[in-house]
């Protein structure tokens, strides 16, 4: 069961590796994390990040990653939109307009969420 992660950003390639280090930083979600490619903008060299991907399992894998996630979002300086889509295509969207402004309510919404798509694979 895949989750996939698209971030959106003044400056995309680098939330995107950002959040990726920040997954992959953590033991439960280590092996489990992938990255989707996508053709170079004009004049860009190399392929871009289009997406993450990342495996959920038994063993907490979903708790690991809503977790990761929170902390991700919550030390953003800048404007992002995280978009969560779960297995089912149901997509989540959560947006981050500065650090102060992070809506408690809505990353929590967003981690039962994810904890709810992976319940039956957990």
């Amino acid at each position: 069961m895949d989750v996939t992660l698209r971030v959106e950003a003044r400056r995309t390639v680098d939330e995107t590796h950002s959040l990726l280090d920040w997954l992959q930083a953590d033991g439960a979600l280590r092996g489990r994390v992938r990255q989707v490619r996508s053709e170079p903008p004009p004049g860009v060299l190399g392929p871009g990040v289009d997406s993450l991907v990342v495996a959920l399992g038994p063993g907490g894998v979903a708790t690991a990653l809503a977790t990761v996630l929170v902390t991700w979002i919550r030390r953003r300086t800048s404007d992002v939109t995280l978009k969560v889509t779960g297995p089912d295509g149901e997509t989540y969207e959560l947006n981050v307009t500065n650090v102060g402004n992070v809506d408690a309510a809505a990353v929590q919404n967003l981690a039962r969420r994810l904890a709810a798509e992976a319940g039956s694979g957990e």
